[in-house]
């Protein structure tokens, strides 16, 4: 009741409060006065997704209670880039009729700093969320989000392949796999040669942000102490850390155990390459976890923590400054980011930002169809791996722990310039001359000072 309370009053404090521009609830960002109009990218778990029916289940209450209010989801087109793009563009301008956004957790540090997002009480973000995953929430010393759902580099792997090669243990999760361990199972892959594969693994380094996090994986594996950026966002390292983390960006990128495409590889491309049996190892996200099993049986997929660092990724609900509802917003943000919500989108493939999510016995998602379903015979359609709950398999031995232990890439509100700039300097590696670390190191850190100056 006091946790009910104290959310309450945090909540009518932010309707009484002015955004930090000066702005009132007085503008207008929708035609229809009580519609909330929530603009995010794609729902990766399909058409009518969690996230959809998630609102609905909001927007039932609201009827029953009669308050006016009803919130609609606007997926943004494009990568996402481009959906950062869109909405810096539509927030700055004042064109958009947006009253929540949600935010990947790298943009954050930007949209707060441009007063294009409302700080929020902390009350938003209780004990019980993930600690790595809460603090991409903050910047400046205030919440400017709350959490909805978050991310984690993770190693999908044929575990059948690694049987038939003659590999005793299959089960990576069961100790901590390196890199190096890594490339000697790749090594009894390739003498076993299924039909049909090509090399080792795969991963996502096109010319995006898929390249931005692999090397970020790369580099804090080598030096973990490397932030790239100090608390205030400013560029913050020296040419021989990142030479040092070139190396190894270079190394597990190498001809012999890299599948040529990924260089040119997005995260469809990537999934494909695995699912098709071109490679043996992928680097991918918690939502492959689902995907994959409507490919592969349980006898031929594994998942693991990845080896070494992991980047967090995710996304997290903000409140526009320009919303004349942010009350109304935020108690519609509360709803979506509560520990049945949680519940939800993990049972439908996310990785959800609770901690109780993964290890409370009695929480129960009870909206929409996340849950497993079944068939009119009560076989289970759902080949997703479940435990004895109903949680995906992997979540609370894998996808959790993963998820505390992850790394943040650099935090700064010019993270669009630091990560444009990072992608353009690192092309370089993949060419067909690629130069010497110590040579790129100093062309990137050059780079990187011109683009986050002090």
């Amino acid at each position: 009741m006091l946790r009910r309370l104290a959310a309450a009053a945090a909540l009518l404090l932010l309707a009484a409060c002015t955004d930090a521009t000066g702005h009132t609830d007085a503008s207008s960002s929708s035609e229809v006065p009580g519609e909330i109009v929530i603009a995010s990218g794609r729902d990766v778990t399909g058409k009518n997704g969690i996230r959809e029916q998630l609102i609905d289940a909001w927007n039932r209450q609201q009827d029953k209670a009669s308050t006016g209010y009803h919130a609609r989801l606007v997926e943004l087109s494009g990568s996402a880039d481009e959906q950062r793009s869109q909405l810096l563009g539509a927030l700055q301008s004042g064109s958009a009729s947006y009253d929540v956004v949600n935010l990947d957790v790298t943009w954050v540090p930007e949209f707060a700093a441009a007063h294009l997002v409302r700080p929020l009480p902390g009350s938003l973000i209780p004990d019980d969320v993930i600690d790595s995953v809460a603090s991409t929430a903050r910047w400046d010393g205030k919440v400017y989000a709350v959490p909805f759902n978050s991310d984690v580099g993770l190693l999908f792997y044929r575990r059948d392949w690694l049987r038939e090669a003659g590999v005793q243990q299959t089960d990576l999760s069961a100790k901590d796999t390196s890199w190096t361990d890594i490339d000697a199972l790749i090594g009894d892959v390739d003498d076993l040669a299924p039909k049909g594969y090509r090399r080792g693994w795969t991963t996502q380094l096109a010319g995006y942000e898929g390249r931005t996090v692999n090397a970020i994986e790369a580099f804090t594996t080598e030096v973990p102490e490397l932030k790239l950026t100090d608390a205030e966002g400013h560029y913050d390292a020296d040419v021989d850390d990142l030479a040092r983390g070139i190396a190894e960006l270079r190394r597990r990128t190498a001809t012999p155990y890299l599948l040529p495409a990924a260089v040119h590889s997005d995260e469809p491309a990537s999934m494909s390459d695995f699912a098709d049996g071109r490679t043996a190892f992928l680097r991918f996200w918690p939502y492959g976890y689902r995907s994959l099993f409507q490919t592969f049986a349980e006898k031929q997929l594994g998942v693991a923590p990845l080896p070494g660092a992991a980047v967090l990724g995710g996304q997290n609900l903000a409140v526009t400054a320009s919303s004349p509802r942010a009350h109304k917003a935020a108690e519609l943000i509360s709803y979506l980011t509560s520990a049945e919500s949680e519940r939800c989108l993990l049972d439908a493939g996310f990785a959800a930002t609770r901690t109780s999510a993964y290890r409370d016995p009695d929480l129960r998602c009870t909206t929409g169809t996340a849950a497993p379903s079944a068939s009119p015979t009560g076989e289970r359609t759902d080949p997703m791996p479940r435990d004895a709950d109903g949680r995906p398999r992997y979540a609370r031995k894998i996808l959790l722990p993963a998820l505390q232990r992850a790394v943040q890439r650099p935090r700064t509100p010019l993270y669009g310039a630091f990560t444009q700039t990072f992608i353009a300097q690192l092309d370089a590696l993949f060419g067909d001359s690629p130069p010497t670390d110590e040579k790129l190191a100093s062309t990137l850190d050059r780079a990187l000072r011109k683009a986050l100056p002090d």
